[in-house]
């Protein structure tokens, strides 16, 4: 078996001031995949994403192993921290409109930060960002080069961030709910740009979603999470066949075209939910 891209056990992040980790106990590995985590908000899926780049200046983050390829990112510095974002691991944040700086144009921003992670001159990294650009199937990169993010689309903005987030080539994306601001037509465009990443590039990927449907037909598995624990491991394709209750209440809360006009079941929750049960994956 190659080694993994990512390999994390017994992750606890824990807030100043919380009085309980908002994570804990979250054990996985990660290859040349697809891994969806799913649950709903508050269960601490978007907290396991900023805990491995490190971006939680406000909590405690602990690990048994936290391991991306031959770095400890639990023993590494803030300086080796600024190598690996951005450059190495890279995170798709959920809206363009808060992750990009509304006073610059687009396309210094993608230079800047092949700036930031390469010696080079200015032209060598707008060129790179012009290719990015065109990589990320934008029309006419020039022209959206020198547009600022108010005059861009939600879905052109969401290419935007994805061509910043992957112009270093980085081994391993983690995108947090990049498609939830986006229409159906757009997003599926945005999701084959990151599937061929992933086929292409051998890149891991994490996609942090609340979307059943999407981590079905997209990821390769799934993690579910529920009171900032991993429940239920299983394969994306075999997602309707989960057995833990919390699971099965998310699938039934599903609407479906065609069901029944009666209201939808809502979660009884249970404290024995947070303990996690023997997976297929």
């Amino acid at each position: 078996m190659e080694t993994p891209i990512l390999d994390v056990q017994d992750l606890r992040v824990h807030y100043r001031g919380a009085p309980q980790p908002a994570v804990q106990d979250v054990s996985f590995a990660l290859g040349r995949e697809r891994l969806g985590i799913v649950g709903e908000s508050g269960s601490g899926k978007s907290t396991v994403g900023r805990a491995l780049l490190k971006l939680l200046p406000t909590a405690e983050i602990t690990a048994t192993r936290m391991q991306f390829g031959e770095t400890d990112l639990q023993a590494a510095t803030e300086k080796q921290m600024l190598d690996i974002r951005g450059n190495r691991m890279s995170m798709i944040l959920q809206d363009p409109k808060f992750s990009l700086n509304p006073i610059r144009r687009c396309g210094e921003q993608i230079a800047e930060a092949y700036l930031t992670h390469f010696r080079c001159s200015k032209r060598e990294a707008k060129e790179r960002a012009l290719a990015m650009l065109e990589a990320v199937q934008i029309r006419d990169p020039h022209l959206v080069y020198d547009r600022y993010p108010h005059e861009v689309s939600g879905g052109m903005g969401q290419r935007i961030m994805i061509a910043m987030m992957l112009l270093a080539e980085p081994r391993l994306v983690i995108a947090d709910e990049p498609t939830s601001a986006l229409d159906v037509t757009v997003r599926l465009e945005v999701l084959k740009i990151l599937d061929d990443l992933v086929r292409e590039k051998g890149i891991g990927l994490i996609m942090i979603s609340h979307d059943l449907n999407l981590v079905r037909n997209f990821c390769d598995r799934v993690l579910i999470m529920y009171a900032g624990r991993v429940v239920e491991t299983l394969n994306a394709a075999e997602l309707d066949r989960a057995q833990h209750p919390y699971t099965r209440g998310l699938l039934a809360a599903q609407p479906r075209i065609g069901g029944n006009r009666q209201p939808l079941p809502v979660l009884d929750r249970r404290p024995e939910w947070s303990q996690p049960m023997e997976t297929s994956a």
